[in-house]
């Protein structure tokens, strides 16, 4: 009796856990064939390569398929950028050597948060160097010449008008300054700004900081903004009364919030493109296998090309 009970249970345990694996397949990778496996591979593939092309389309001119299966962006200087090393790394080596498909990996969540990320989940703080210097400067002057005033308030702060990213801090703040003269929080969670170009790297690294590039702005200063100046807790309290609408007029323009990172930095956003594009159009959808660019506006031309070129070479 005993062996038939032990049996019965095992049957039920295994048929549960088979109709768990139709009702969630993306979590069971290991449970798919290698072909499967391969397809969504390439179907989130397809959708970095658009929203990269959709982010940098003065400088990302065409993608490349080597001999040995490897995709690479061509730029518009001639050089190139690899898309997946194909190479297993911790969150430390994604933030310090992404590649691309390292860097577009997390998504980054467009609606309102509540709690502190996870201390591994930063979306847009791994950035690809070569593509920033091909977009915004290759060196401290370069940079500097592209530098133009944005008005904030009262003041005026520099920003890289290359790549439409003064253009879209321009449109942030024709939303944003007018909430300031209604709302005293907003206002105290803006003014005074803390600033925007500042050549340099980040704190104990050799890499350049976003600001180095004229893509970042930080807004007014609070000792619980960084994680480096506060505690979790210290943290929680500062996201818990950060207005919600400051971080919706900025992501709108393409711009990440750094209060979405693990390594909490609530003052700061950062100009990126390709990772709003990338939560905009598969965030929820991020492996689907009907039409990999569904939610995409195909029927503007340039999107239309960009996604003929991405069939053409992964087919």
């Amino acid at each position: 009796m005993l062996k038939k009970v032990v049996s019965f249970l095992l049957l039920m345990g295994l048929l549960l856990g088979f109709g768990y694996l139709i009702e969630n397949p993306a979590e069971h990778t290991a449970f798919l064939k290698p072909a499967e496996i391969e397809t969504k591979y390439e179907i989130v593939m397809k959708q970095d390569l658009l929203c990269m092309m959709l982010a940098y389309p003065e400088f990302i001119k065409d993608i490349q398929l080597s001999k040995d299966d490897k995709v690479y962006f061509l730029l518009k200087s001639g050089s190139k950028v690899l898309y997946d090393d194909k190479k297993e790394k911790n969150a430390a080596e994604k933030l310090n050597n992404p590649d691309v498909q390292d860097m577009l990996e997390p998504i980054y969540p467009l609606e309102p948060i509540k709690k502190l990320m996870d201390k591994s989940f930063d979306p847009g703080r791994s950035r690809i160097y070569e593509l920033l210097h091909e977009a915004y400067g290759k060196t401290k002057q370069e940079i500097e010449a592209n530098l133009t005033n944005v008005k904030v308030g009262s003041k005026s702060y520099q920003f890289n008008a290359s790549n439409k990213a003064a253009e879209a801090l321009k449109a942030v703040m024709q939303e944003l300054i007018p909430l300031t003269q209604q709302r005293a929080d907003v206002r105290a969670c803006v003014f005074p700004g803390s600033g925007t170009y500042n050549y340099r790297t980040i704190a104990e690294t050799n890499r350049l900081s976003s600001h180095s590039f004229g893509i970042a702005i930080d807004l007014a200063r609070d000792k619980r903004d960084y994680w480096k100046w506060a505690s979790a807790e210290e943290g929680q309290k500062r996201l818990e009364a950060y207005p919600k609408e400051i971080a919706e007029i900025f992501e709108k323009n393409n711009f990440v919030w750094g209060g979405k990172w693990g390594h909490f930095d609530i003052l700061h956003f950062e100009y990126r493109p390709e990772i709003i594009l990338k939560a905009r159009y598969f965030g929820k959808n991020n492996s689907s296998v009907e039409v990999w660019y569904d939610g995409v506006p195909a029927e503007d031309a340039y999107v239309k090309k960009c996604i003929d070129r991405i069939e053409q070479i992964i087919s």
